[in-house]
């Protein structure tokens, strides 16, 4: 299962840097590719405004 970023991203950025596959996406608000992401959950650990969630 993989996460999904809320509309209470804020768009920081702090989650793209950590992803470990690259499955996190730049935009007014950011994307996690399903295909590619692996359920590691570092980017909902990372997040700021808590916006990142299983999917």
């Amino acid at each position: 299962m993989a996460y999904k970023i809320s509309d209470d991203c804020t768009a920081c950025g702090t989650c793209i840097d950590e992803c470990p596959v690259e499955a996190i996406s730049a935009g007014d608000i950011y994307k996690i590719d399903p295909e590619v992401c692996t359920d590691c959950g570092t980017c909902a650990d990372v997040c700021p405004v808590e916006a990142i969630h299983p999917a």
